[in-house]
């Protein structure tokens, strides 16, 4: 059974809030991108971190079965890309997510929000 890229959102979500990822965003990019359904963009505070979140979020779409289509940046840890297909999850030194700014180029992106 394949999860829904709504769950595998919140998969994601829930991965970096587990390992204290800072400013989780997510955008709904449905009708904008053809990319991805969803970018959940988020930081961490040192690399260390940063390869925290993102080796969590792997994890767990492994463990749900979820096909992994790209992983990159981990050695660095400055910007992490984890490529699940529908979504896409970005994982960002702080000082990296202040320069690139995603969220600005995706202006037009609604945000999720989660209850």
């Amino acid at each position: 059974m394949s999860l829904s890229p709504n769950a595998i959102m919140d998969l994601v979500v829930d991965a970096a809030e587990d390992k204290k990822a800072m400013n989780v965003v997510t955008l709904n990019l449905q009708g904008i991108s053809l990319i991805a359904d969803y970018f959940v963009i988020c930081h961490g505070n040192s690399e260390t971190q940063v390869q925290a979140i993102a080796s969590e979020a792997r994890k767990k779409a492994q463990e749900h079965g979820v096909r992994i289509r790209g992983f990159e940046g981990i050695d660095k840890a400055r910007w992490v890309l984890l490529d699940l297909g529908d979504v896409v999850m970005h994982v960002f030194h702080r000082d990296e997510r202040e320069y690139y700014n995603i969220e600005r180029l995706w202006s037009d992106a609604k945000v999720v929000e989660r209850v």
